[in-house]
């Protein structure tokens, strides 16, 4: 049997929750009749006027003084204060104020004022108590200006009970209403653009579609192995065979890796397909799409973020990517061998490095050598095919592929092909990586008969395009770690 623990605080709220029920009040309401928002509240006030609103929220400031009491009460618009005098309320409802508590959430019946200060101030005449807080909220102290600052300052605590974070942190709640503005631009983008918005399997039979060691797990019912899926692309472009010429999908993928400041095991990627374009045409469209949702957030295409003037107005710079390895870590990829690669790569930090590769070790030469070069928006373009498995060969120079990545400040956001199309090929760089994966490439890819099939009843050229919705939108709010955009990170589990 679980023994609950309780601070000195904790009890003496409890012990107000018993004293409210045994005085007949109700502590955990059913609902409100809601007339105003804070906000509105605020706005409503007319000088000539005594304005009746309801306002609902959590109590965010209790200042009682003798027989009138002042405070504030706070909903996802803002706040208002709120001001009750004991003859006007009267004895029960003003003596149950000394059972409420900070983060308690209350209804106020009254109407608009303003107090000698100026202060717009709800004048109540009816209370009720909507929920008791048995455990406080950490909502630190106010300023010499009435601003409230939030006490929750660990970042563990922050993360761990996001509840509490959204609660008292006025900036974690806009960062996330900032995501959400984001993901609605840009559904409206490609809807507006013909795009199709489908769902494909989350758990999957063999996973695809991305270099990476998948979740596993037991379907009890077929008695099979499935995984839950690394990308979206191979169902996709399921789809684009099967008739929908452009598609996308905003969703969850999952990848059995490493947590860090930009890596989360759970994340979320748009994914978006078009027959009959090639790269070039999703490179201008991707463009043209980020440069919008800057625009559309902030209302110009140049922003400041970590110190740095970005600026998102097109044409954004294209390099390619053996020019930029060359230049930056001094290796020719057409010529090098891997001796030569981990050569360059010593005292990089990279783990393994006599094990790994040779498309890990390409991998890594760009990480440590170029990237942090690419801080304002660049698409770094023709890739080694070697490292681009699901990819077409370039037009003129089939050692390359016909690929772009997105890069901002050093960080890759979007990913994007000329599809391959032809299942002969794909067949064979499946078997290509299933070699490498039986010599111990564990995120190498399997071999996908279905897909391929799928291909040989004929997919048209097809452009597609990967976006991180996590990474994108940590650049746009500012936030330093994946977890700020993450309502609910992984986290290891509470001992």
């Amino acid at each position: 049997m679980s023994v609950v623990t309780r601070s000195f605080v904790e009890e003496a709220r409890r012990e107000k929750l018993a004293a409210l029920r045994e005085q007949g009040i109700l502590p955990f309401e059913y609902g409100y009749d809601r007339t105003h928002t804070t906000a509105a509240a605020v706005e409503s006030y007319a000088p000539d006027a005594e304005v009746p609103v309801r306002v609902a929220g959590r109590i965010v400031a209790l200042r009682p003084h003798g027989k009138t009491t002042f405070g504030h009460v706070a909903d996802h618009t803002g706040r208002v204060q709120f001001f009750l005098r004991r003859d006007e309320v009267g004895d029960d409802i003003y003596s149950a104020l000394k059972l409420l508590d900070l983060g308690d959430h209350i209804g106020l019946a009254g109407v608009m004022f303003t107090t000698k200060t100026g202060e717009v101030t709800v004048r109540v005449a009816e209370l009720k108590l909507l929920a008791k807080a048995v455990r406080p909220l950490p909502l630190g102290k106010e300023d010499s200006e009435g601003v409230q600052h939030s006490g929750l300052a660990d970042t563990e605590t922050r993360y761990r009970e996001r509840y509490a974070d959204l609660a008292v942190n006025l900036e974690s709640r806009e960062t996330f209403k900032t995501r959400a503005r984001l993901i609605r631009y840009l559904r409206n983008f490609l809807d507006a653009r013909g795009y199709v918005e489908v769902e494909t399997p989350v758990l999957q039979p063999i996973y695809g579609g991305a270099l990476a060691r998948p979740f596993a797990t037991h379907y009890n019912a077929l008695d099979s192995q499935f995984y839950l899926r690394i990308a979206t692309e191979l169902y996709l472009k399921r789809c684009i065979v099967g008739g929908l010429d452009r598609v996308y999908e905003i969703g969850k993928d999952f990848r059995n890796e490493g947590i860090d400041k930009e890596h989360n095991p759970e994340f979320t990627m748009l994914e978006f397909y078009q027959a009959y374009a090639d790269y070039t045409d999703i490179m201008q469209l991707v463009e043209e799409m980020l440069h919008g949702v800057v625009v559309e957030l902030y209302g110009d295409p140049v922003i400041e973020r970590f110190g740095e003037r970005l600026d998102f107005k097109p044409p954004w710079p294209r390099s390619e990517y053996t020019w930029l390895v060359r230049e930056h870590a001094g290796v020719d990829l057409a010529t090098a061998e891997d001796s030569v690669l981990r050569a360059t790569l010593v005292n990089r930090d990279v783990e393994n490095l006599d094990e790994i590769p040779r498309t890990k070790l390409i991998d890594e030469l760009f990480k440590h050598f170029v990237e942090p070069q690419l801080v304002q928006p660049t698409f770094v373009t023709d890739y080694p095919l070697e490292i681009s498995p699901l990819a077409k060969p370039k037009r003129g120079n089939p050692a390359l592929a016909e690929r772009f990545e997105l890069f901002i400040q050093g960080r890759e956001l979007a990913n994007a092909f000329s599809e391959l199309n032809d299942p002969d090929d794909q067949r064979a760089r499946f078997e290509a990586q299933s070699a490498a994966r039986a010599a111990g490439d564990e995120e190498a890819h399997q071999i996908d008969e279905d897909y391929v099939r799928a291909l040989e009843y004929g997919m048209p050229p097809t452009g597609g395009c990967g976006i991180g919705i996590d990474r994108l939108a940590m650049l746009l709010t500012e936030s330093p770690t994946i977890r700020d955009v993450i309502l609910f990170p992984m986290l290891r589990p509470e001992s």
